[in-house]
């Protein structure tokens, strides 16, 4: 029988592995007032992979993940609003609404310079799992989170120069974070941006190779030169870039495949990269009952897996699914 650090690999490198290897994902509010629920679903079907975090210094401003009702201001300076306890908020006040607090501005070096890593490596060497860096990369969002999404959107649109500026200086700071984690023994490395709206890019796709596709590319290219593997989420429609991900080296990816045509994705993509799930959590996962789950699964088994790898079993647990649909998942991929 594989360990889950070679059950992952194995699907990731086309290898044959001894099942398709799983991945549950739960949301903050699942953690703090379902934990009796998520403990014994783990423990009926434990995972593959498992992620790891630095020690930060105690003077070190670094929100927790689960935030109360009501707003806080996150690392880099922008202020969130939070209205549901354990559902993740938006910036309201992001901290560059206004291009003139550009000239007083820079990333908070400090989280990625006094973190402390050396603990990585033993959490490492006392798994058998794969193990996950915690997120690095996810530049689109940061810009989003810094600018404001609106003012971000009328940035890429007029082309504006503090926009290139500020890009710039996030991609700068994702390659030093990256730097860092590369010099650990985690098997992969986990970056993010939400793409997609429920139907297509957020963005005209020749502006998203022209801005952003070198950007990946670099991070790509780093993280593989180091010999981990690349493990990317995205939410919403992204079909129109799915090739690009391909190409810049992107090994597996988490995506929404029921916002999209899952057919032609196994046609175009099928033994190019790793599926990273998932199950429609828009709809079936809150409101669907097991068997049509169940069928759901069996629909994605069909397209994506013959044997050979290039699927891992992921779903994303809401704060309304309820706990026998997330189970028929696993059931399903049994």
């Amino acid at each position: 029988m594989m360990t889950g650090r070679e059950r992952i690999k194995a699907a990731i490198t086309f290898t044959h592995p001894d099942r398709v290897p799983r991945d549950l994902w739960s949301l903050p509010y699942v953690g703090k007032f379902r934990k009796a629920e998520l403990d014994a679903l783990l423990a009926e079907f434990p995972t593959d992979i498992q992620g790891v975090s630095p020690i930060y210094p105690p003077d070190i401003y670094r929100p927790e993940g689960f935030q109360p009702v009501g707003k806080y201001r996150d690392e880099w300076g922008s202020v969130w609003y939070v209205h549901e306890p354990g559902v993740v908020g938006e910036v309201k006040e992001p901290i560059l609404s206004d291009w003139s607090a550009l000239a007083h501005f820079s990333p908070p070096y400090e989280l990625i310079r006094r973190r402390e890593l050396s603990t990585i490596d033993r959490q490492c060497a006392q798994t058998d799992k794969f193990v996950l860096s915690e997120c690095t990369v996810r530049i689109f969002e940061r810009l989003q989170f810094l600018r404001g999404s609106q003012n971000l959107f009328m940035d890429i649109a007029y082309g504006s120069k503090e926009l290139y500026k500020l890009m710039d200086m996030v991609h700068e700071y994702y390659l030093e974070d990256l730097s860092a984690w590369l010099k650990t023994d985690v098997d992969g490395i986990t970056m993010m941006d939400d793409w997609g709206t429920n139907d297509s890019l957020l963005i005209n796709p020749k502006v998203w190779r022209e801005l952003f596709k070198p950007k990946y590319k670099e991070y790509c290219d780093l993280i593989h030169s180091a010999g981990k593997f690349v493990f990317f989420h995205s939410d919403g429609n992204i079909q129109s870039v799915y090739g690009d991900f391909v190409e810049v080296g992107v090994n597996a990816i988490n995506s929404q495949l029921f916002t999209m045509d899952i057919e032609a994705l196994a046609r175009d993509y099928k033994g190019k990269i790793t599926f990273w799930g998932e199950v429609d959590r828009q709809h079936l996962l809150p409101f669907g009952t097991p068997e049509e789950i169940r069928a759901a699964v069996r629909r994605v088994r069909s397209l994506l897996d013959d044997g050979s790898g290039g699927v891992i079993a992921e779903c994303e647990w809401g704060k309304y699914d309820p706990a026998e649909n997330v189970r028929a998942v696993y059931e399903a991929w049994m």
